[in-house]
């Protein structure tokens, strides 16, 4: 029995409905329960996925902080990951790179002389998803032409109108875990 002040709780129109079907299939009920916790499944697996990639991240960012905050070597500068550093131009990395590199001048020079390196000005390394190399480079023109094997014996010219020095700089992309290399950048000047 209602009262004048008393009102009876409102429902939505399609909430009544829902709740009369579920009363008829008590089946119904479950059902939906179950599709409700099925849809979640995904959910949760894709929760558990980024907390791995989080775990990974942290594990990764602690190994690089121990490995930067560990002591230098004497008389060397702690390494910044991600900065330029002088390299060692009898290093093996420089000196593949820098073969490289002038494979790749000799081959786009319309020079018939072939050049090579008379020495190395300055050698930095930068520790990206690879290794990037910048060099500096006094070359110098050979008396062999591009067509004769054997070329990092060849002498340079020493006459003055076949003589021919140029600096280059140099910039070498490798990843020598996956065998590439490519020439990123190039310049040269008469010396």
């Amino acid at each position: 029995m209602a009262t004048e002040g008393h009102q009876s709780p409102k429902t939505v129109p399609g909430e009544k409905r829902a709740e009369r079907k579920a009363e008829a299939r008590p089946e119904g009920a479950e059902r939906v329960r179950i599709k409700a916790q099925l849809r979640a499944v995904p959910q949760v697996q894709v929760r558990i996925a980024a907390m791995a990639r989080f775990a990974l991240l942290l594990a990764a960012t602690l190994v690089t902080v121990l490995s930067l905050s560990l002591p230098a070597e004497s008389g060397k500068p702690p390494r910044l990951l991600g900065g330029l550093e002088e390299a060692d131009a009898s290093d093996a990395g420089v000196r593949r790179a820098l073969d490289f590199a002038l494979s790749e001048y000799n081959k786009a020079s319309n020079d018939r002389f072939h050049s090579r390196a008379r020495q190395v000005l300055r050698a930095r390394k930068q520790l990206v998803a690879g290794v990037n190399y910048f060099l500096e480079v006094e070359i110098g023109r050979t008396t062999c032409t591009k067509s004769q094997p054997n070329l990092t014996d060849c002498p340079f010219h020493e006459e003055p109108h076949l003589k021919r020095n140029a600096v280059c700089s140099f910039q070498i992309y490798t990843v020598p875990w996956a065998n590439k290399i490519s020439l990123t950048k190039s310049s040269c000047h008469d010396a």
